[in-house]
């Protein structure tokens, strides 16, 4: 175990905080059937633009393009009523399910740059069972990378950010985990190619185990 593994599995928190797509199910297909048609209704380089889409709100997505006279607000709420639509191929990451249920409720979040409505769509789909707390696309006025998002989620919980562990996969949530504070974990089962950070990692969830000691504080443990 590495010395940045080590600082992780060695640490208590009071809570979990988890992004959605690519951490705990893989969206990739679905969501990058429906914004090619939305890159190629626009004339963009589509193989260059998906590689852009992952992990932000679709509004700040579509904002960052810059195209005349487009409706942010109006091309994002077309994307998702059509990611609602397509969720063929959305599962989970694998072991994310049992991890999942053998969390306490009232010590995990989802913290995700989908709107609510497709977050518990996806989460149908990959058979997770929604948590009692969740912060999406709705609940902050900046997306991932700001740490809004990870800085509400833990209020929710009643804790503060600085205690949580942040299980993320894309480069901009890790950024608003850092930001808010927050101990990370990359889940990286979605990863084509090695994203390098200071941050531990794992591939799925399988061989990952979670205790809570006696004060109700949550660890992790590597299964061999």
């Amino acid at each position: 175990m590495s010395t940045r593994d080590s600082a992780v599995f060695a640490n208590r928190y009071r809570a979990f905080l988890f992004d959605m797509d690519g951490t705990l199910l893989n969206s990739i297909a679905a969501a990058e059937r429906v914004w090619a048609t939305w890159a190629e209704r626009h004339g963009l380089d589509v193989a260059a633009f998906l590689k852009t889409i992952h992990g932000a709100r679709a509004i700040d997505t579509i904002t960052r393009q810059a195209l005349p006279g487009v409706d942010a607000q109006a091309e994002a709420q077309w994307i998702t009523e059509a990611e609602l639509e397509d969720v063929e191929g959305v599962v989970a990451i694998a072991g994310a399910v049992e991890f999942l249920n053998a969390l306490p409720g009232d010590q995990w979040a989802l913290v995700t740059s989908a709107p609510k409505a497709l977050a518990l769509r996806r989460m149908q789909a990959a058979g997770i069972n929604p948590p009692a707390v969740l912060v999406t696309a709705e609940d902050v006025a900046s997306g991932k990378p700001d740490p809004a998002c990870y800085v509400l989620g833990a209020q929710r919980l009643g804790v503060p950010v600085q205690d949580c562990l942040v299980f993320e996969d894309a480069s901009v949530g890790i950024r608003a985990a850092e930001a808010a504070g927050a101990d990370v974990m990359v889940v990286t089962s979605t990863h084509h190619t090695p994203m390098v950070t200071e941050h531990p990692s794992i591939a799925g969830y399988e061989h990952l185990q979670v205790l809570r000691d006696e004060a109700g504080l949550l660890h992790l443990q590597r299964l061999t």
